[in-house]
């Protein structure tokens, strides 16, 4: 092969760099719409961290009687450090990685494709998306206490992540990315701090008994 032929993998990553591109600009004039950017915002660092502080709270407050209590404050509070992990995984992505964000590409001399660098600047570090890696961990670590409601979590996480994709604000491989190191970071909390056995029990499947014959 020649050696500037770019082999099958480099060719199929340019490809779907361009796809990612043409698909961004193509959703711009969603990009500043007050309903997406209000559902953005629930992804935010602060409203998360809120949100993990609040089921801490309400869990104490509920207290054993009521039954969930202490699995909510568990939750809450694994929810948090997972967020914290992963907020610290994403970041040290982004001081290595340098990408212009979707919204900036029109700028002179700005292009889609993630290099290495250490920019601090906001609109260069597209790469990996910090909301889908926040909403990624703590989804899953709700879902670790309350394996009931393993659908509802994970659904909404993935809402919050995929919404900054029409924002403009991320490519869907930051999106992809930044999924991976939340997922990450809970399984890592999850290993040193296993779930309760009550969460056990519930994400455990039912036997059906059949009724003994008189």
């Amino acid at each position: 092969m020649a050696r500037d032929d770019p082999g099958i993998i480099e060719r199929a990553a340019r490809a779907a760099g361009e796809a990612e591109a043409s698909a961004a600009q193509a959703l711009s004039p969603y990009a500043n719409a007050r309903w997406l950017e209000r559902l953005a915002d629930l992804g935010d660092q602060p409203q998360l961290r809120t949100l993990c502080v609040a089921a801490i709270a309400a869990g104490l407050a509920a207290g054993r009687a009521s039954g969930y209590g202490p699995r909510l404050a568990r939750a809450g509070l694994r929810m948090l450090v997972a967020h914290q992990l992963a907020t610290m995984g994403k970041n040290f992505v982004k001081r290595r990685i340098d990408r212009t964000r979707p919204r900036s590409l029109s700028r002179p001399g700005k292009h889609h494709r993630p290099s290495p660098g250490s920019s601090e600047a906001k609109e260069e570090t597209s790469f990996p998306s910090g909301h889908a890696a926040g909403a990624a961990a703590v989804a899953r670590a709700f879902a670790r206490e309350f394996p009931r409601h393993r659908s509802a979590a994970t659904a909404a996480g993935a809402v919050l992540a995929a919404v900054q994709v029409p924002r403009c604000a991320h490519y869907p491989s930051d999106i992809g990315a930044g999924l991976a190191l939340g997922l990450a970071a809970e399984v890592g909390v999850a290993a040193l701090w296993p779930e309760s056995a009550a969460s056990v029990s519930e994400a455990a499947p039912q036997e059906e008994v059949e009724p003994c014959e008189s």
